[in-house]
């Protein structure tokens, strides 16, 4: 077996293990598994939020190491910040317009195969985590403890990122690479069609 199968079934095998949290969170007492289950699946259940959290760990792998670690790092830090600000009620403005915007920009960068520097990088993800983790926040539901649903769109936001970056690995082929830049064309898509109201 060769490394990048290694390597790939080693994802894989964390994004199932991952998993795992979330179904035993599912058969605790009401407000934890409201609180955890309710985070864990809005991420899951939104496409506009779907698409931009694969999109930062395909982006990161497609730019290699560090990006491939630090971008899936970078986003559930700062989308912590802006949940906190959604929670608080601090308004920001084109909340929904800024998350489509992210799948759109995202699924572009991937499309156009641009390789920014890192710190610039880091800073347009860490931009579109404010909107993301502010819509989260913002939509804490009343009865929920706001801990365990931190916890909970946490552990999705990195699950996603995960299957970005495992998707990402096929960038080591040619006929990879071709199919992670059709999919940043897809995202981008998929964002737009938020934008606008298609979707």
């Amino acid at each position: 077996m060769t490394s990048r199968f290694r390597c790939i079934r080693t994802i894989a095998g964390a994004v199932v293990l991952c998993a795992f949290p979330a179904l035993a969170f599912a058969h605790t007492e009401a407000g934890m598994a409201g609180g955890f289950v309710s985070g864990f699946t809005h991420p899951i259940l939104g496409w506009d939020h779907v698409v931009a959290m694969v999109a930062v760990g395909l982006w990161g792998a497609f730019l290699g190491a560090p990006a491939i670690w630090l971008l899936p790092v970078i986003f559930p830090l700062v989308m912590a910040f802006g949940a906190a600000l959604g929670v608080a009620g601090v308004p920001i403005p084109a909340v929904e317009a800024g998350i489509a915007s992210s799948a759109i920009v995202l699924g572009m960068l991937i499309a156009l195969a641009v390789r920014l520097p890192l710190w610039l990088a880091g800073a347009i993800v860490g931009l579109f985590a404010i909107f993301h983790g502010y819509a989260h926040g913002a939509e804490l539901p009343e009865a929920a403890n706001p801990l365990a649903y931190g916890v909970g769109f946490v552990v999705a936001t990195g699950l996603l990122h995960l299957i970005g970056i495992a998707f990402g690995l096929l960038v080591r082929w040619p006929a990879g690479t071709v199919a992670i830049r059709a999919g940043g064309v897809v995202i981008s898509a998929v964002g737009a069609a938020f934008l606008f109201g298609y979707a």
